[in-house]
């Protein structure tokens, strides 16, 4: 199959040629004496300009060309506009968009806008103002062909260790971030909502945030407050018509010009064989050809596989309804959060080592109040699949290189220094002749040529 994306320096390569004939190639680096940290303080954000100035700014991807312009004003008045341009405050564009409110006992939200802008060019820098008042922000698109990097953090709140994991994850650049879940940890105190979007404000206004729901999202109490993720809902929209999806809950969306095509799934909202989200999913993996999209990943909250004593089991239910269909359909990699710790299995399948399953990723361990999940268990079922597992908080990167390779590294956070503490190269399944086919002599013919 031919490379998507940019020619492979000479440096790659060779890299690449050490990796050849094997779907996988992993440096885990050895144990440590490091000491693992304990949780830290809320960081809270407050607002101490009028109620027109716009807060909470965030962007997020929309389509191939365009992004969602999200920002929150106390003053109701404030239209849902955004000006917009290529230079600093030159703004030759415009746009109006909707906006909506929530009410949550006592709470009532600001009036929430959300603008969607573009055509925007890929690999551009953009200027922008909300509301006709207010800072000037900026964004880059990211770009129409690989490569493409990925920063993902699953769990983050808004605590010191968040802003740890932020800064560094802002020490180089990343073109999209991708959240599997649990935000701001609100859990109903709906002021931490306000004070989680002015405290991202300035990573999430600069490049687009996909995000997906955690059990932190539901919010719901029994008969006092029956509304599931309401908050979630209005605050972060998602680009979930785009792909067919009938709930913000789950959607999909294509990066790099489609190189690269993302399953953001449901873990809270019905996953069985005769639910929307199945039915849905069906669908848009059915319309994803890998001779254009080499690259297939999925995020969800509840980890499936898991050695860490904490949250055993909770995803299981939805392994059993809906991983078939992420193996047949040659999903490259999952990444989830939930358990607050870092883990990387090898490559499964139904419990078991299969070349031509995805490579499983815990990241829940962005620097929530709770702290980390510090213990896992040697004997554990899924003991021997684990490659690299260690309770700390930090931040992931995917830079999918060419339509064959990838690098996925895992940073963690020392202080004010961040460290790699795990990096492998992953082989797209879509170049494995042996896994071109979801047959058991395809299976088998992949062991072989591992």
């Amino acid at each position: 199959m031919a490379t998507t994306g940019r020619p492979v320096s000479a440096s790659l390569a060779i890299a690449f040629g050490l990796v050849a004939g094997v779907l996988l190639f992993a440096t885990a680096m050895g144990t440590s004496e490091f000491v693992r940290p304990p949780p830290r303080r809320i960081v809270t954000t407050l607002h101490a300009k009028s109620d027109s100035h716009p807060q909470q700014v965030h962007i997020s991807a929309v389509g191939s060309d365009h992004m969602r312009v999200t920002y929150i004003t106390e003053d109701k008045h404030v239209p849902s506009t955004v000006e917009y341009g290529r230079s600093p405050g030159n703004y030759d564009s415009s746009a109006t968009g909707e906006s909506t409110s929530y009410r949550y006992f006592f709470y009532t939200s600001g009036k929430i806008h959300h603008v969607k802008i573009g055509p925007l060019e890929p690999g551009t820098v953009y200027y922008y103002r909300c509301g006709g008042v207010g800072d000037e922000f900026s964004f880059k698109t990211p770009p129409a062909t690989l490569p493409i990097e990925l920063a993902i953090i699953g769990d983050l709140g808004q605590t010191e260790w968040t802003a740890s994991t932020l800064l560094h994850a802002n020490q180089s650049n990343y073109d999209m971030l991708l959240l599997p879940g649990d935000l701001s940890y609100a859990d109903g105190q709906q002021p931490l909502w306000d004070t989680f979007g002015r405290f991202v404000e300035p990573q999430a206004s600069r490049r687009p945030w996909m995000v997906t729901e955690g059990n932190h999202e539901i919010e719901a109490l029994p008969i006092l407050h029956c509304h599931e993720f309401a908050s979630y809902n209005a605050r972060w929209r998602m680009p979930h018509e785009e792909s067919g999806s009938t709930s913000n809950l789950y959607y999909s969306f294509d990066a790099a010009g489609g190189a690269v095509h993302v399953l953001m799934l449901g873990s809270y909202t019905d996953y069985d064989n005769a639910s929307e989200q199945h039915r849905w999913l069906v669908a848009d993996l059915a319309r994803v050809d890998r001779t254009r999209t080499p690259w297939l990943v999925a995020l969800l909250h509840a980890p499936w596989y898991n050695t860490n004593t904490a949250h055993q089991g909770e995803g299981e239910s939805m392994r059993e309804a809906v991983e078939a269909l992420l193996y047949e359909a040659r999903v490259d990699a999952v990444f989830v959060g939930h358990v607050h710790a870092y883990e990387r299995f090898t490559r499964i399948y139904d419990n078991a080592a299969d070349p031509c399953g995805p490579v499983y990723i815990t990241i829940g361990d962005g620097g929530n109040r709770e702290g980390l999940a510090l213990s896992f268990d040697k004997n554990h079922k899924s003991a021997t699949l684990s490659v690299f597992r260690e309770a700390s908080f930090g931040h992931g990167r995917l830079r999918v290189v060419n339509g064959t390779h990838a690098h996925w590294s895992w940073h963690r956070n020392d202080d004010a220094d961040s460290t790699v503490r795990d990096q492998v190269w992953l082989q797209s399944l879509s170049a494995s002749r042996a896994c071109g086919l979801p047959s058991s002599s395809s299976v088998a013919a992949a062991r072989d040529e591992l």
